[in-house]
């Protein structure tokens, strides 16, 4: 499981060096922040509107049997770590997750390590961990492209910086997939020590969809009786705004364009 920027040693200093005079075979014990992960939807409520509220996801998801497909794009957002440091924030197209215990994705994150800014791909086949994807590169303003699909066996996740042409590929079975959703996210990643989300950073406002990226077939997914645009789900899309424990709004959807592919997600300040 790969945990970029995520090492930290938290040591409590002065009875750790008691122990040491006393005991001095006895080694000092860090406790270790656990590595960051994308994981399947926390639903806090529904909205009247129908929409729903989570502490980790904002964006779209449909619901259905059998996805086989789901296609997405989105501009690499910048993130203001001046504002919020130590802040982290995730975009990804997959299969799985919001109405099952699985996750088959790829995307990228817009961290702030300190105040400092981290850029980077990624792909992971939760539960199992989060990979770097070192050979695709990204920049803030990298258009991207990625595809989950499914061929009866295994899934395979694609990821194309289509700015600068490098692309990457892997296949893997997933235990206990359900292939009961398909999603386009803007997240919150976890986890806390004890489990938890991590901070949001600040990314803005970052675009999804062809209408902004200019990759047709984005965003689309295909299940046993539905082949289209996320619109074409009909009343099987789920419209979710990240919210925080509180209940205050974190990262904000906009309404579909007028074609049901593409969409923005804002993100809100305290």
């Amino acid at each position: 499981m790969w945990s970029k920027g995520l090492g930290v040693l938290l040591l409590l200093t002065l009875p750790a060096l008691a122990q040491v005079r006393t005991n001095p075979v006895t080694p000092l014990v860090p406790v270790v922040l656990a590595p960051r992960q994308h994981a399947p939807i926390r639903i806090r409520g529904v909205r009247p509107d129908g929409s729903v509220e989570s502490t980790n996801w904002s964006g779209y998801a449909v619901v259905g049997s059998a996805f086989t497909v789901a296609k997405g794009s989105w501009t690499v957002p910048a993130v203001n770590c001046s504002k919020t440091p130590n802040t982290y924030s995730s975009f990804w197209v997959g299969i799985d997750g919001y109405s099952s215990s699985t996750v088959e994705q790829t995307g990228t994150d817009s961290d702030c390590s300190g105040r400092t800014a981290d850029y980077y791909a990624w792909y992971e086949f939760y539960p199992a961990g989060s990979v770097l994807i070192t050979s695709v590169p990204i920049a803030v303003g990298n258009q991207m492209s990625a595809e989950v699909s499914y061929n009866g066996s295994q899934f395979t996740i694609t990821i194309t910086n289509e700015t600068t042409g490098k692309s990457f590929t892997k296949t893997s079975s997933v235990s206990g997939a359900q292939r009961t959703s398909a999603e386009w996210i803007a997240e919150a990643p976890c986890c806390t020590r004890r489990g938890g989300i991590l901070p949001l950073a600040d990314f803005g406002t970052v675009d999804f969809g062809q209408d902004y990226t200019n990759i047709s077939g984005t965003n689309d997914a295909t299940d046993s009786s539905t082949s289209g645009p996320i619109s074409a789900f009909g009343g099987n899309v789920n419209e979710i705004t990240m919210v925080s424990n509180s209940g205050r709004d974190e990262a904000v959807p906009s309404a579909l364009t007028s074609d049901g592919t593409s969409f923005d997600v804002v993100w809100k300040s305290e």
